[in-house]
């Protein structure tokens, strides 16, 4: 391929793209599936690129997944190798579960970008490099004593040395803008270049610019500009002799859209106060990973969603224990360093047993760790990270669209045994995007709470019960019309009482109660019936929840066993594996405590077990502790989520 730069030609383009003038021949050829990145500093617009041309592919079809990668420091220098931010983006004509491994191609506005990504670029894979920030100040930020693309270390790649900043300017030059608000459109070329190489119509994007700048005129003509003549550089420039086309994918007739995990934890907690007809009371204070929950509810008033944000964690939860007394659904969500402060909370519900539902999504740890990247270490934490025998419900969504689903499952588990429960995602599964056929209304699952009354036999949702004297209780009532606000149904949840209705007088509170009645009670019998009380109302609700479903081979010699985020990479790595001849097998975890009635069985049927974690193996540590399980950890603790050849080797690794 030649090096040289060419000129930026200027033939009348349509919104889709297509040149009306001479059209130089170029060779297309069909691809199944596409795996690029664009990567640059933090100010050049990656992010906004990355989710156009996922939008674009999306409508255009094609089964996607995404991995945007942000930088850890809020305002790294720029130029600098920490202020890297990238957005990387799969889109295929088949079924696909993850962001993808290694690249097909890269687009690279700097030398810093360039450093931290170019390992991932397989080899004879497209590089787009943005020439413009080569000099000696840019190579120096990233470490470069000589430019790469001058040493011939990139002669293993396919090399567009782009002057991207340059061609940007001309462009642009008509309207008069600054030259910091014209080099804001550099991103905008870079993704018209890639539209043309991946045969993508431009009108989706020309439509968002339309709508995102419609008070501004400029610079709708600007970023318009800029986009075809990224589109027109690849169509006229001799340096891409190649396009790449990818199908539509084949997919279940419904209405899609792109979501993201944090998207979809959204409306899974709107829905799941819609179904229980109940307002949602969220408290959060900011933290990264889980910030875009707090930004997406505070959207939703209309539906009854409030949403608090607090001066700090302790007040955040202190909001959502109390929405949960008044009778609402009180949820608080945070990453892991948020967790810490919470836990002498978290136990307050605990022991008085209101439903709460506590979002974690995870983090690199410890302390402030990795702020923006991914990991599963908070598993352990969830489970013990509290004072006391303490137990409550975890969950985790596998993916990203699997966070709507989840969350609802939250409420309602936590709704219907009156107790706390953590919704485990991660910044993975949080940030990354797929399509989502959206579900209908009236296939959502009811969520049906009773709240008790003086009066009624089934307040707390089961019948009237004995009270220790062979007569029936009315409602909660005991004799002399005493309400007893710790007496069970037959799940051994206790009744949910909302403060000030006539009759219902009770007091809750962190210090132990006596079992029935709630009075303060420090007998020992008391505490240790209650503790375990606690513990196997948590137990009960394995009755509820789905078995473990095994996929692949039945009489596997290895079983892989995922939760959370990993469900992608270990999918494609098992179902790779079985077609070269391997005999694998399955199993992911998305109820983490209680774990599925059936996972000891399915544990004994092998004699080799598997445990992809980005941590530094926690499940691994339970499964061994709780079921002997034959468990073997594979580890990961890099900020970054598995790639699928990772697994594929450990698989073929146990199985030699």
């Amino acid at each position: 391929m030649s090096s040289e730069q060419g000129s930026l030609a200027s033939p009348a383009v349509g919104t889709n793209g297509s040149s009306n003038g001479h059209k130089p021949k170029h060779v297309r050829e069909q691809v199944d599936a596409v795996t690029i990145r664009f990567a640059g500093d933090s100010g050049d617009g990656m992010q906004l690129a990355g989710t156009q041309f996922t939008n674009t592919s999306a409508l255009a079809g094609n089964d996607i997944a995404t991995f945007p990668d942000f930088p850890a420091e809020i305002r790294a220098p720029a130029g600098t190798l920490a202020g890297v931010s990238g957005f990387q983006v799969h889109f295929s004509a088949s079924d696909i579960h993850t962001p993808g491994d290694a690249l097909d191609a890269l687009v690279v506005m700097n030398p810093a970008a360039l450093k931290t990504n170019l390992k991932d670029l397989k080899s004879g894979g497209i590089l787009i490099a943005n020439t413009d920030n080569f000099g000696v100040s840019d190579l120096d930020k990233a470490r470069y004593k000589v430019s790469p693309l001058e040493d011939g270390s990139l002669a293993g790649y396919r090399v567009v040395r782009t002057p991207v900043a340059k061609l940007t300017r001309e462009s642009v030059a008509e309207f008069k803008l600054s030259p910091k608000e014209a080099d804001r459109c550099k991103n905008f070329f870079a993704l018209g270049l890639v539209y043309w190489l991946y045969e993508r119509p431009l009108d989706v994007t020309l439509k968002w610019i339309r709508e995102k700048f419609a008070k501004n005129p400029q610079y709708v003509a600007a970023n318009t500009a800029a986009l075809k003549a990224g589109y027109n550089y690849g169509e006229t420039v001799e340096l891409l002799p190649v396009q790449y086309q990818v199908a539509k994918a084949k997919i279940t007739p419904g209405t899609y859209r792109k979501i993201t995990g944090n998207e979809a934890a959204v409306l899974g907690l709107a829905a799941a106060a819609q179904q229980a007809g109940k307002t949602l009371v969220y408290g959060s204070y900011p933290i990264t990973p889980a910030s875009g929950i707090l930004e997406g509810l505070a959207e939703l008033r209309r539906f009854g969603v409030k949403t608090f944000q607090a001066e700090d964690e302790i007040a955040a939860i202190g909001v959502a224990i109390g929405a949960s007394y008044g009778g609402a659904i009180g949820v608080t969500g945070t990453s892991g360093p948020g967790v810490c402060l919470k836990s002498e909370a978290i136990n307050l519900a605990v022991m008085t047993e209101l439903p709460l539902v506590v979002v974690n999504v995870q983090r690199g740890g410890p302390s402030t760790g990795l702020p923006t990247k991914t990991e599963q270490s908070d598993l352990l934490q969830c489970m013990f990270g509290r004072n006391g025998d303490s137990p409550v419900a975890i969950v985790a969504p596998q993916s990203p669209v699997d966070c709507f689903d989840m969350a609802i499952e939250a409420v309602r588990i936590a709704t219907e045994f009156m107790c706390p429960i953590f919704y485990l995602s991660d910044g993975y599964i949080a940030n990354g995007s797929e399509p989502w056929n959206m579900p209908k209304l009236d296939k959502l699952p009811k969520i049906d709470i009773k709240h008790a009354t003086a009066t009624n036999a089934d307040g707390w949702g089961g019948p009237g019960h004995e009270n220790g004297e062979g007569e029936t209780a009315k409602g909660e009532a005991g004799k002399g019309g005493q309400f007893l606000p710790y007496k069970r149904d037959e799940k051994l949840a206790r009744p949910w009482a909302v403060p000030g209705t006539p009759g219902l007088e009770h007091r809750i509170g962190g210090i132990e109660k006596q079992d029935v009645t709630g009075n303060i009670n420090y007998e020992p019998g008391n505490h240790e019936h209650m503790t375990r009380t606690r513990a196997k109302k948590i137990e009960n609700i394995a009755l509820t929840i789905p078995d473990l479903e095994v996929t692949g081979d039945a009489d596997a010699d290895l079983l892989v066993v995922g939760w959370g985020g990993t469900y992608g990479s270990i999918t494609t790595a098992v179902e790779r594996s079985r077609k070269r001849g391997l005999r694998v097998a399955q199993v992911h975890f998305r109820y983490l405590n209680p774990m599925p009635k059936n996972t000891e069985a399915v544990l004994k049927r092998f004699k080799k077990i598997l445990v992809p974690e980005l941590n530094s193996g926690q499940l691994t540590w339970l499964l061994r502790a709780k079921y002997l399980a034959p468990a073997e950890a594979l580890s990961k603790v890099q900020g970054k989520p598995f790639l699928v050849s990772e697994i594929e080797a450990a698989i073929e690794n146990m199985l030699k």
